[in-house]
């Protein structure tokens, strides 16, 4: 199959990151309708504000330590743990030591782009 105007390979150092908020940028490495893989980078103390999407979500830590919460149950996790989100529960991350989380989403977040 192919996907117009898309490419098969992602090379990292050829993608900008984006500003989201302060502490925090963005890569889109991928997408298509029925998935997305961002790359979020957190300087330490930056915060993932409590939020909801009827997106799933899978996200790995790549790199550094997080407090995640998801629908009020907290969870230190560090580099090379993950977590899910399942559509419309309340989750958000704090970075504790300065570092990259690695998320899936499906559907792809139209709103990122």
């Amino acid at each position: 199959m192919q996907y117009p105007n898309s490419t098969y390979f992602i090379e990292d150092e050829r993608l900008e990151w984006q500003h989201v908020s302060a502490g925090l940028s963005r890569k889109i490495m991928a997408h298509d309708p029925s998935l997305m893989l961002v790359q979020v980078k957190f300087e330490k103390g930056a915060v993932g504000a409590l939020h909801q999407h009827v997106h799933v979500q899978i996200s790995h830590v790549f790199s550094g330590v997080f407090e995640v919460e998801i629908e009020g149950i907290k969870q230190i996790l560090k580099t090379g743990d993950s977590f899910f989100v399942p559509s419309n529960l309340w989750h958000g991350v704090k970075c504790l030591e300065e570092g990259i989380l690695i998320d899936t989403f499906s559907p792809m977040r139209e709103d990122f782009v």
